[in-house]
């Protein structure tokens, strides 16, 4: 196990607060992390787990101060945990229990993450009148049901296609976590001319050099609840789907899947961090120095977070899905066009870029 560097993530920006939570009458267990607010109250999902620590919901925290920042949104960065299985039968208990015990919280607006969903979210909204990702019967803009995260990570794909000569048409794709994320991920480059070849979820992955279309894998998932049941192809473990051959790999479930001990095997030529946080700082030294191009996780997933905003600020599906593309979009190209010029990983330029915003509004407040 690699050991946590707190010092690497504590510093000027936060984190603002960290709170344990415990509830001995539902049995809840969660953990809160407040890591910035100086753009304004926090936004980060509830995630749902029985093996998420501290560690994790910290750095996810600092990924959202982060993407909220370069997304110039008016939220500072947030998460939480909820440590327990998340399809046990008592979800719902744990969820309205979290929910109280962060009523006086009011810096942080909780939202959908791995584990929870727009139904979570309603449970939330009932407790405390406060979350984002509601049902749309609740006037909410539900977006893991229109693939919001997805439909950023194939804007940000067309755009990084340009900076490693790849063609989007005809471009093979891998995805790890065919869920929320990878779905609509999957679904929305294939609209631009991409195939299909590998996909995976937590039982297993296939792959299909002849390609896999997207609809029917949907199908096949949704009646039988894993893409090992697609009739063609192959079978492959999680591991051997990160170093399928393709062109285009998209990590969309857990961190820290693209490790040190597997970039130097990943085919990739291009890497669209469709999960928060899915890669080690030492797997992306490792796959910079082989010029592999990655997408770092705050600039390639904003799409949630930016249909969060937009629906905590009353606005439309329409206008969410508008700003996701000119957002993402731009950000996109003004990263990479920084990495290039000043010969540096995207991240650290991407990190430049959202760092100095939030500098900038920490200097107009006087406390944050």
């Amino acid at each position: 196990m690699t050991t946590f560097a707190w010092e690497s993530f504590c510093n000027e920006l936060g984190p603002a607060k960290i709170v344990h939570i415990y509830d001995p009458k539902t049995g809840l267990k969660a953990i809160v992390a407040v890591d910035n607010v100086a753009c304004g109250p926090a936004i980060g999902g509830v995630r749902m787990a029985a093996d998420v620590t501290v560690e994790e919901v910290f750095r996810l925290a600092r990924a959202m101060t982060l993407k909220n920042a370069a997304a110039g949104l008016p939220h500072g960065g947030g998460k939480s945990g909820i440590i327990a299985e998340p399809h046990t039968q008592e979800k719902e208990s744990l969820v309205r229990s979290f929910a109280r015990a962060i009523r006086d919280l009011r810096d942080y607006i909780p939202g959908p993450d791995m584990g929870t969903d727009e139904t979570c979210m309603a449970w939330v909204h009932d407790e405390i009148g406060r979350s984002v990702g509601l049902p749309r019967v609740l006037g909410g803009i539900p977006l893991d049901e229109i693939g919001a995260t997805g439909y950023g990570v194939a804007q940000c794909g067309e755009v990084a296609a340009e900076f490693c000569d790849l063609d989007l048409k005809g471009a093979r794709v891998a995805i790890e976590g065919f869920g929320n994320v990878g779905r609509p991920a999957a679904r929305f480059l294939e609209e631009k001319g991409a195939v299909l070849v590998a996909a995976g979820d937590s039982r297993g992955a296939v792959y299909d050099p002849d390609g896999i279309p997207v609809e029917k894998l949907i199908e096949v998932k949704r009646q039988t609840g894993r893409v090992t049941s697609y009739d063609r192809g192959r079978t492959l473990s999680h591991e051997e789907l990160l170093t399928v051959d393709c062109d285009i790999l998209v990590p969309a479930a857990r961190p820290d899947c693209i490790h040190a001990g597997n970039a130097a095997e990943i085919r990739a030529k291009l890497i669209l961090e469709g999960a928060n946080i899915p890669s080690t700082p030492a797997a992306e030294d490792v796959l910079y120095q082989r010029g592999i191009l990655l997408v770092p996780d705050f600039i390639a997933n904003a799409g949630g977070v930016i249909c969060a905003s937009v629906e905590y600020g009353g606005g439309s599906e329409a206008q969410a899905l508008q700003l996701i593309d000119e957002k993402i979009r731009r950000n996109t190209r003004e990263v990479l066009t920084l990495s290039r010029a000043k010969s540096m990983p995207p991240r650290h330029a991407a990190e430049m870029m959202a760092v100095e915003r939030v500098r900038a509004a920490m200097a107009l407040r006087q406390r944050v």
